[in-house]
């Protein structure tokens, strides 16, 4: 398939190993070719309100031929399983008792993944290698037998990186995050002590933990080895079978997984729906529990900064006042905003310009803006005291590696300005460049794209299911990495692919980007907005060309009278 030349990407062809220092820091995080390619992001002001977001929606017959497509899909599976089972059963035998063992896959309970989503298994987790910076080396393979396995020629393809949380490009193999991280080793070996709670703590990690807690402005945090396990493991610690759960429909499986685990009742209001949330406040409070009617112990509200599969941010003065109101605690995961989003990178709080103080427990991960690995709770001393004796995975966890914390210390005193003065601002000002630039120049060509204006998650829509692997597999064949996402982390006609953004990405890598992505667009018909989600823009038609986008978008980007902020 013929594409267009990569005229703005070098592409090496050796491996990074072997490249000049200079070369080797380029690829992992570009240069930055104009102080005009920088967005200084301004706080909300509390008193406003957040307006509702208008959600761009493709025609009646794109919705129509996504759900035939599903039809068809699923009646030619449930063909393909009856026949197969009747008269190929050896190449069935998973889904038959042998041995006197168990199936190993329900028919009807497996079917999504055997019939469907195994044939794009080629476009889900890629194997890579090298530092996901601002290019990832993927590793080719080459499918057999509609994905059954996969072998290996043992090469690799260097592509431009639109695939990695890695927001503000600390993902390095070279600079000063590496430097700490190899001095922690070097110190320290690569494993030392955890947490305060058990004896033979390490300085780092309470240095951590202090450093964290002052960045995002609470008394105290408490620091583990997994972003996942910080969640799972919290709610049982703080909560019982007397408490409730209000949470948003679109938290993440770690939130489900935690409040499963800890035994509290629990109800789900509609995402980002105030009047709703509050509606289930007023009506829980006076119902009490099942059976008793006894008021509940504690009600705790559950959301998160940023959604990661939306792109959208919680309305925090509007939670923050409920709670006040009816005297609920609020739990804010901010694993995708923090580092990543406001002014100086602390997350939603300093967005909505609100205290933290006024958020009970602020939780956040590691592995996305400070390129290491973890999560963290942050809350009021008598909490944290509290926490401590009860918190599982203090006990039972593993600690976090020296070299590990040597990366979230050393990007931390980066955003901060305390190290390498300066450079901790210009990745947050280029990130959030990028992040505007790429939602508009992508909502200018037509695509319909969710989320809000300096959210570095871009979900582009993509509907219909066959559209996933033509999509996924054509930017590949350009030399671009992108995650496409499928139910059920998604509504079944919602498949899109998500863009990661990074301030390790330059406007000529974007650029490049929004060619191939119209280019593309344009033959699996994907331009499908109809810009009612968008600000008129002078009488200017929805939908440009690529290079008109490419000239205008920059400058544009900057100016909120093209967002609905």
């Amino acid at each position: 398939m013929s594409s267009t030349p990569a005229t703005n990407i070098r592409v090496p062809m050796i491996p990074p190993d072997d490249l000049p220092r200079s070369v080797k820091q380029e690829n992992e995080y570009g240069r930055l070719e104009s102080e005009e390619h920088l967005y200084q992001v301004k706080p909300m002001k509390r008193s406003n309100q957040m307006e509702k977001p208008i959600v761009d929606t493709p025609p009646y017959y794109i919705s129509l031929i996504t759900y035939l497509n599903y039809l068809i899909l699923i009646i030619l599976g449930h063909i393909h399983d009856f026949l197969g089972m009747k008269f190929q059963k050896d190449k069935h035998a998973d889904v038959f008792e042998h041995d006197g063992l168990a199936p190993w896959y329900s028919k009807f309970e497996s079917f999504f993944a055997r019939r469907m989503k195994k044939r794009i298994d080629d476009c889900f987790s890629r194997p890579a290698t090298g530092v996901p910076g601002r290019f990832i080396r993927c590793i080719d393979r080459i499918s057999h037998d509609l994905n059954n396995y996969f072998t290996y020629p043992g090469t690799t393809s260097m592509c431009l990186n639109l695939s990695s949380y890695n927001y503000l490009g600390f993902a390095q193999s070279e600079g000063q995050c590496t430097d700490a991280a190899i001095k922690c080793v070097e110190e320290y070996g690569l494993h030392c002590g955890g947490p305060r709670t058990q004896i033979g703590s390490s300085n780092l990690h309470i240095q951590a933990e202090q450093l964290i807690a002052r960045f995002v402005g609470k008394d105290e945090a408490m620091l583990f080895s997994m972003g996942y396990g910080t969640n799972a493991n919290f709610f049982n610690a703080f909560l019982d079978s007397k408490c409730l759960i209000i949470s948003d429909e679109l938290n993440h499986t770690s939130i489900r997984t935690g409040v499963r685990s800890s035994g509290a009742a629990v109800r789900a209001f509609k995402h980002n729906d105030m009047d709703e949330l509050e509606k289930l406040i007023r009506e829980q409070i006076v119902l009490g529990q099942p059976k008793t009617n006894r008021p509940w112990k504690k009600i705790l509200i559950v959301v998160e900064g940023l959604y990661s599969m939306e792109g959208t941010l919680c309305n925090l003065p509007k939670l923050v006042e409920l709670k006040k109101k009816y005297k609920c605690y609020l739990f804010v995961d901010e694993a995708h905003s923090i580092g990543a989003m406001g002014p100086t990178g602390r997350g939603v709080c300093e967005l909505f310009d609100i205290n933290p103080k006024e958020v009970d427990f602020l939780m956040g991960t590691l592995t996305k803006s400070f390129g290491a690995a973890g999560g963290y709770i942050a809350a009021d001393k008598w909490i944290m005291d509290r926490l401590r004796m009860d918190i599982t995975t203090a006990s039972y966890a593993e600690s976090v590696p020296p070299p590990v914390l040597g990366q979230v210390i050393s990007s931390l005193m980066t955003i901060t300005g305390e190290l390498n003065p300066g450079e901790g601002k210009e990745r947050l000002q280029r990130i959030a460049f990028n992040s505007r630039y790429l939602r508009l120049g992508l909502q200018r060509l037509g695509f319909i794209v969710y989320g809000c204006p300096d959210s570095p998650v871009i979900p582009m829509l993509l509907y219909c299911p066959s559209k996933m692997p033509a999509f996924s597999r054509m930017m590949l064949q350009r030399k671009i990495a992108v995650v496409i996402v499928a139910y059920p982390a998604t509504p079944l006609i919602e498949s899109r692919v998500r863009f990661c953004m990074s301030s390790a990405l330059t406007k000529e890598d974007l650029d490049y980007l929004l060619r191939h992505v119209s280019e593309v667009g344009d033959k699996l018909c994907l331009k499908l907005s109809s810009g009612k989600a968008g600000v008129p823009q002078d009488g200017i038609p929805p939908r440009w060309d690529v290079e008109d986008v490419i000239a205008r978008t920059g400058e544009d980007c900057k100016d909120d009278r093209f967002f609905r902020v």
